[in-house]
């Protein structure tokens, strides 16, 4: 699956050679050299997609624009890498609403608890009108959104069972560096431990805490299984991602490279989502024949979950209820309209 930017360069090349029998000749320079910055591994899907994405383009500009995908964080951080796009000093990324969120507060919307009520929900508000918005949402911000990139549901893993609110109660639980999810825990009624990703297992390991959360392929790449074995399906949150370009990047190429670029962003896009889905898939078959228990919570006790979640909601969404209350609508309806 791995792919480099040098070998679909390559590749778009002897395609060009082959098809205009140009024997020798190496492909015209490109007119542009961009950057792209990629926080996560080589063979992690959204890396994989923005490779795809720099091929495509590659591809359909003739070989004039070339990206180069920086994976694993050489960039830096994603906050970081928001900082330098809007002052232009990095041109793509792909990055997570919840670093988005710091400097866009509308963001947190569609990051908020138990929001979506599965991944066809959540498609259905980011692929419709509400989604769009969104995507405007980053005007006056120096970028400039592309498309969305799928990440998963996160869950609850743990030491001990995790089967009904009550078993939340006294828990130590290792979150993020965000604010949200430290509510989140709290309302719960746990304590949240903020804490480095690369310290989970050993934390877990020695008892520092109790419970951690994450997708499942994190759950299966970082062997957390081997620790905290019961994995309690609530999919408390499900976090866009968004590919962008910095808005000076994208006022310096020609126009007629734009819509070219966009439609590159939403084929990427699609390929992203078929490899999230089979990771999800493999990730879950390798962990259950490790002896993983996994629990699913019941819809009444998921509804005692969300609940628990309002004065969250009020906290970070008081501006923006009537879109939430849209988002909700359309999982109860199903539909747009």
């Amino acid at each position: 699956m791995k792919r480099t930017v040098a070998a679909a360069v390559i590749g778009a090349g002897l395609l060009i050679c082959g098809v205009c029998r140009c024997g020798t000749e190496e492909p015209p320079a490109p007119e542009f050299v961009l950057t792209y910055a990629e926080n996560q591994p080589e063979d992690y899907p959204t890396t994989q997609g923005a490779y795809r994405f720099a091929q495509l383009v590659y591809e359909r500009t003739e070989g004039k624009v070339e990206i180069q995908v920086n994976a694993g964080g050489i960039l830096g951080e994603e906050q970081s890498t928001v900082e330098q796009m809007q002052f232009g000093g990095i041109d793509f990324a792909r990055v997570s609403l919840s670093s988005l969120s710091e400097f866009i507060p509308k963001m947190n919307v569609l990051q908020m608890p138990y929001l979506y009520t599965d991944a066809e929900h959540m498609w259905q508000v980011l692929e419709g009108e509400i989604g769009n918005d969104f995507l405007n949402a980053l005007d006056g911000y120096n970028l400039v959104a592309l498309s969305w990139y799928d990440a998963g549901a996160r869950n609850f893993y743990s030491k001990v069972p995790i089967e009904s609110l009550e078993d939340m109660k006294g828990i130590r639980v290792r979150v993020q560096e965000s604010e949200l999810m430290r509510a989140v825990v709290e309302a719960l009624g746990a304590t949240a431990v903020p804490m480095p990703y690369d310290e989970v297992y050993s934390a877990l390991e020695t008892g520092v805490i109790d419970v951690a959360e994450n997708n499942w392929p994190s759950y299966d790449a970082m062997k957390h299984y081997e620790v905290a074995p019961y994995y309690t399906v609530d999919e408390h949150t499900r976090v866009p991602e968004m590919q962008l370009v910095a808005e000076a990047t994208w006022k310096k190429l020609p126009e007629e490279y734009h819509e070219i670029i966009r439609e590159c962003a939403r084929e990427s896009a699609i390929y992203e989502r078929e490899l999230w889905a089979g990771q999800i898939y493999e990730s879950e078959k390798r962990v259950r024949a490790a002896g993983c228990q996994v629990i699913e919570l019941t819809n009444e006790e998921k509804a005692r979950f969300r609940e628990a979640m309002l004065p969250i909601y009020g906290e970070y969404c008081s501006d923006y209820m009537d879109i939430v209350e849209k988002i909700l609508k359309l999982g109860e309806t199903g539909t747009a309209g």
